[in-house]
């Protein structure tokens, strides 16, 4: 199997990782629940992955990181503890699901007020548009830091600078760059970084959070068991417990740390370059052949290494399976939950087939998988 998904998860991980959670699975109690060795190791395990994490993202510090299932409870998390009844918030067309929906819900219960930066046709924004879109009740950007359906990124700096100049909530979805592009909550700017641990940080699923800059304050989603404070009726108030309700995936979050540290022996400067050259590679053996439609912006190279297509009109889905049974090759077809973005780019009927490239793919499969496209297109 040559497996192109890394998008939605990265299937290979690094043999550390393995050895971490097999290691927990055998040898780990419950993070803050003892005094016994297993109960000491799990939370000494559970410290180390959060202050990879913070290093990795220069966030605050250690006890700036909590742990969410996902992503997506990291987002629901950030969004619902942040903004108020009468918020103007701002987001754009290159968003997930996981972005999108919590704020369609709060906007439907009227809670919050919504404005959405257009993407025009190659998923490109333009950066006025967020000052344009700013009123008196404006509280809070949320936007993803790269699309998952093209691979295109925002730039953060810049949005930063805006949510600063206006004293704004940044609220950042580093589901596809976490791992792969730099992110410094300093210098951008950023308030919350929602991140997931199955994609590029190598980590297990199951396995998310979100690190929170030390100025701002969160409302927790949950409340319940936290190992402190047993006899207060109210969830206790200090991060990172105050987002942490129940037992945490202390054996999967093993697995998470293990992986941000390879990452962070490796260097995500080196990882970019691989997985990037893999990406251009497929690009340029592909955007040329007859009945290919490639999508998203391709002037620079600054983005993640997606590249999704289309050929001829036939179904997306339709092509990925004809990839699958026929040549072995994992794809993702579809509508990737980026509803607004398809609308964009014109592929909501069609959608789009998604190839997406990691550390451990090889410039042989990135071949192969030109050679398929070669002889399905004809």
């Amino acid at each position: 199997m040559i497996y192109l998904d890394n998008a939605a998860t990265t299937l290979k991980k690094p043999d550390c990782v393995v050895q971490a959670v097999t290691h927990a699975l055998t040898s780990m109690g419950n993070s803050a629940r003892g005094t016994h060795d297993s109960a000491l190791q799990s939370a000494r395990s559970v410290f180390q992955a959060r202050s990879s994490i913070a290093k990795l993202f220069n966030a605050p510090g250690p006890e700036r990181v909590a742990f969410t299932k996902n992503s997506t409870e990291a987002l629901n998390l950030a969004i619902c503890g942040l903004f108020n009844q009468g918020d103007h918030v701002i987001t754009t067309d290159l968003e997930h699901n996981s972005v999108l929906r919590p704020l369609y819900r709060l906007e439907s219960e009227g809670i919050i007020t919504l404005s959405v930066v257009p993407a025009d046709k190659t998923g490109r924004v333009d950066y006025d548009d967020f000052t344009r879109l700013l009123c008196g009740q404006t509280r809070g950007i949320v936007c993803t830091h790269a699309s998952n359906l093209t691979g295109n990124t925002l730039d953060l700096h810049r949005i930063g600078q805006i949510a600063r100049a206006h004293n704004l909530f940044l609220v950042v979805d580093a589901s596809q760059s976490a791992g792969v592009l730099d992110i410094d909550m300093e210098q951008m700017g950023i308030s919350v970084l929602c991140f997931t641990g199955h994609k590029s940080l190598m980590g297990p699923q199951g396995t998310g959070g979100l690190c929170v800059a030390r100025d701002v304050d969160l409302r927790p989603l949950q409340v319940g068991g936290s190992g402190t404070e047993s006899f207060s009726p109210t969830h206790p108030t200090e991060m990172p417990t105050r987002l942490e309700a129940g037992t945490l995936n202390g054996h999967g979050i093993a697995g998470l740390g293990a992986g941000v540290d390879f990452i962070l022996e490796t260097g995500v400067e080196r990882i970019r370059r691989h997985e990037i050259a893999l990406a251009k590679r497929f690009y340029d053996g592909v955007t040329n052949l007859p009945g290919i439609t490639v999508y998203g912006d391709f002037s620079s190279w600054e983005r993640t290494a997606v590249v999704a297509l289309n050929i001829g009109d036939y179904d997306s889905g339709a092509v990925s399976d004809a990839l699958w049974e026929d040549y072995a090759i994992a794809t993702r077809p579809g509508a990737h939950c980026a509803p607004r973005l398809h609308n964009a780019l014109g592929t909501a009927e069609q959608g789009a087939v998604r190839f997406s490239f990691c550390w451990f793919n090889t410039e042989e499969e990135v071949d192969t998988a030109i050679s398929a496209l070669r002889e399905l297109a004809q």
